[in-house]
């Protein structure tokens, strides 16, 4: 409800002081379960698909965005809250595993789960491997991929940079995927790796980024 509400009053603000450009709204499924897929450039991605999309899409975040003391702590659970995200438990061997289930959950009942198959943000502007997670997803339940294509995040909010600043973007959704569709003969590990490359391939396509044929380090690592 809360998701609901904020998105009712935040998006046409948004609208107005970004003016951002979307495209392909009608390819999102208004019902049902449905994955999107998308590039990830800004810590403000998130944000975006949540305000931009059709229809509520709900994210995972790090359970202790929801645990943080204080009056920061309460704001920032509140901010995660009002944006529909789910917490969930990124410590351990288990969290991948742990990162699945919920979103399993999420489409189990029939809402929208974003996601980035990259696995991190770009920092180089280049459209890095998929992580197999996303294949998982859909192979699993069935539930039909909406390719997503941000441009212009990475400029409305650059990495290191706390606030927003004026940067016009666009968003483009492509058409859904439907990788349950994929040669059942072949091994799972197989079938995972080629879903997630036509994921991938159709992530490019719409936004005609420099393809890294290796995964994306997340930047603690860089």
């Amino acid at each position: 409800m809360l998701y609901r509400l904020t998105r009712l009053l935040l998006t046409p603000l948004f609208r107005v002081v970004c003016r951002p450009a979307v495209r392909g709204r009608n390819n999102v499924p208004r019902h049902g379960p449905v994955i999107l897929a998308s590039n990830h450039l800004s810590f403000i991605d998130s944000i975006v698909i949540a305000l931009l999309a059709p229809r509520p899409v709900h994210f995972l975040a790090k359970d202790t965005y929801f645990t943080s003391p204080g009056l920061k702590g309460a704001l920032v659970r509140w901010s995660f809250t009002a944006l529909g995200c789910i917490p969930v438990d990124r410590s351990g061997h288990r969290t991948a595993h742990a990162s699945l289930e919920a979103a399993e959950r999420v489409l189990a009942d029939g809402r929208a789960f974003g996601i980035y198959p990259e696995g991190t943000r770009s920092l180089d502007g280049r459209l890095y491997r998929g992580r197999t997670g996303v294949a998982w997803l859909t192979l699993a339940t069935g539930a039909p991929v909406v390719p997503v294509a941000l441009t212009g995040t990475d400029g409305l909010q650059p990495v290191g940079r706390r606030l927003p600043r004026y940067h016009r973007i666009t968003v483009e959704f492509g058409r859904p995927l439907h990788c349950s569709a994929l040669d059942t003969d072949i091994r799972p590990a197989q079938a995972r790796r080629a879903a997630t490359d036509e994921i991938i391939q159709a992530i490019g396509a719409l936004s005609g980024q420099e393809r890294a044929h290796a995964f994306a380090r997340p930047p603690t690592a860089r």
